[in-house]
């Protein structure tokens, strides 16, 4: 069973020959079955709302369960993501997805049994559901189960991001099941309670919260009822609460990298060309490339080009954002997935046994890593020492496009600047004796009209 998947009697994932299947158990079958007659899946799977499945009816191997009703595999996802790697918009369309989904489940006589943001992947820049067994059958006046958590894994960060500061979505690390409503009303400005949306599934919400906990004490209080008049409405409410929040506009150090960059025009189409040609040198071609300092994606389009699903990382929400919303052919939007990762504190593994949600180093490694202006950052921003930098490259990736940027350009002045030098091993040849540690020197190139060097290594076996 996958670790991420064991909270729901209805079904699992699992791993089996490489590949990842769900078992659909017999607490499952009648809402499955449903699901499937109903034409919802049929609805969900063709739009591109719904991740595609197979039904397996034979698996060599598989030991015999008496709580199987069926196995079903799902197309592959190219990168799992979560929640707090996202920026703001791609969590409010993650958002509208799962209400536009819950709309068309009520069209069909179900409804989601839960709102998790987890139920969410991103193929590129497009959002698609992925939990096949998260529909149960409508039973008429029952109140939506999923509301509350709808409110904190989406309602809740996103008004937190839209009136302070985008950071708070990587809060998600700390609240796996979203942020308590209890604790959001109370950072919120108390103009947040002139807003009826806002009013009704936050401050409202987490009022009547309390009190529901209280009369859940008393065994005399009997269930709330919700027609499917009111239901429907309910969804049109949180609809437009989610549509009217807007990310804010704040200018980052990042956020325009491109425009105050310290290159000349002629460097930055010889960093271009060079990293081109790398890419195109490799063999056999990556499927998979992992962008390292992003930014907007500019480089990751050079990868995506070549047909590589590229994830394209930056620390910079402003830069994610730019990302995210940068115009792209289609087929460049199914490959590029920009996403939120401080490589000097990366994702970490975690959940029940630290096992529900993998670190960064989990889901590698890639079969090209590209960190391109970035290791200034670790190694004088962060103070981490070279050595330590070269490791965990080497376990994030086969193959590694890497820029060395000397002490002598204007950026790492910067970084330097009222500080004092105590990094005198920041140097060319330091950086070459701790990467061949770990690696294998392919190709070496100097940036033209720069000092910066750009260097192509092959991962040592261990």
């Amino acid at each position: 069973m996958h670790t991420g998947s064991f909270r729901d009697p209805a079904g699992f994932i699992f791993e089996h020959d490489s590949n990842l299947y769900r078992q659909i158990n017999l607490a499952g079958k009648q809402d499955y079955e449903f699901f499937m007659s109903s034409g919802l899946y049929e609805v969900l799977s063709s739009s591109g709302l719904l991740i595609p499945h197979k039904e397996i009816k034979e698996l060599a191997g598989l030991p015999n369960s008496a709580l199987r009703h069926k196995i079903i595999k799902p197309n592959k996802i190219p990168f799992i993501s979560y929640p707090y790697e996202w920026s703001f918009s791609q969590l409010k369309d993650a958002a509208l997805l799962t209400l536009r989904i819950q709309k068309l489940a009520l069209d069909h006589g179900m409804i989601l049994k839960d709102a998790s943001a987890f139920n969410v992947q991103f193929i590129g820049s497009k959002a698609i559901f992925i939990d096949t067994l998260s529909f149960r059958i409508y039973e008429n006046n029952v109140p939506w189960d999923g509301y509350k958590q709808f409110c904190q894994h989406f309602i809740a960060p996103l008004t937190l991001a839209s009136y302070t500061s985008p950071i708070v979505i990587s809060t998600l690390k700390v609240f796996l099941d979203g942020i308590p409503l209890s604790l959001a009303t109370k950072l919120l400005p108390t103009g947040t309670k002139r807003r009826w949306g806002l009013l009704a599934h936050l401050h409202l919400h987490a009022a009547s919260q309390k009190r529901y906990d209280k009369a859940n004490l008393n065994p005399k209080t009997k269930s709330r009822k919700v027609s499917p008049t009111a239901l429907r409405g309910l969804v049109r409410s949180l609809e437009k609460t989610v549509v009217k929040l807007n990310r804010p506009q704040h200018l980052t150090e990042w956020g325009d990298y491109y425009d105050n960059t310290n290159y000349s025009s002629t460097a930055f189409t010889a960093k271009k060309r060079l990293v081109k040609e790398f890419l195109e040198d490799l063999s056999p071609t990556p499927k998979t490339v992992w962008d390292m300092g992003a930014n907007d994606g500019t480089f990751s389009e050079l990868a995506a080009k070549l047909g590589a699903q590229t994830v394209s990382f930056d620390v910079d929400y402003q830069a994610v954002e730019s990302n995210y919303a940068k115009k792209r052919s289609p087929d460049l939007e199914k490959l590029i997935l920009p996403l939120l990762q401080d490589f000097s504190n990366p994702s970490p593994a975690l959940g029940w046994a630290h096992k529900e949600r993998s670190s960064l180093e989990q889901r590698g490694p890639a079969d090209v890593v590209m960190a391109l202006a970035l290791v200034h950052h670790l190694a004088i921003g962060n103070n981490s020492p070279l050595p330590d930098i070269a490791a965990f490259f080497r376990t994030i990736s086969k193959q590694l496009i890497i820029e060395f940027i000397p002490k002598e350009d204007s950026k790492v002045e910067i970084l330097l600047r009222g500080r004092n030098n105590i990094f005198t091993d920041y140097d060319i040849e330091h950086f070459e004796q701790a990467f061949a540690e770990h690696f294998k020197l392919i190709r070496r190139e100097t940036v033209l009209g720069s000092q910066r060097v750009i260097y192509l290594y092959k991962a040592k076996a261990y």
